[in-house]
């Protein structure tokens, strides 16, 4: 697989897939997990849509939107995308990738 998922971003796709189906259903929830997922294998082939973080602590971080999602990842060495986190757009964003972003480097 060209796409790594760390703990911290798995542990947000079930969140996000619980949320969605308790308001919307597991259809819908499931629906919405394959297009993150989708989006973030799309990201690992074409590298124009990789966005920077703007952001000193988090150089070498990108991201790629899904709907109401951001999807932060790195580049690995082994060519792979490490997704890092996956956030609404509605969350205290900069401070939950720090620590996120933390997490992932010992993963």
């Amino acid at each position: 697989m060209a796409v790594k998922i760390s703990d911290a971003a798995r542990e947000r796709l079930l969140e996000i897939w619980n949320y969605t189906e308790e308001t919307w259903g597991e259809a819908q929830a499931d629906k919405y997990l394959r297009g993150l997922v989708e989006t973030a294998e799309r990201a690992h082939k074409s590298r124009h849509l990789w966005r920077p973080v703007p952001d000193e602590e988090l150089k070498g971080a990108f991201f790629i939107r899904y709907r109401h999602h951001f999807i932060f990842f790195r580049e690995l060495s082994t060519g792979t995308i490490g997704v890092i986190s996956i956030l609404h757009e509605n969350m205290d964003i900069p401070s939950r990738l720090k620590d996120e972003y933390g997490r992932s480097e010992t993963e």
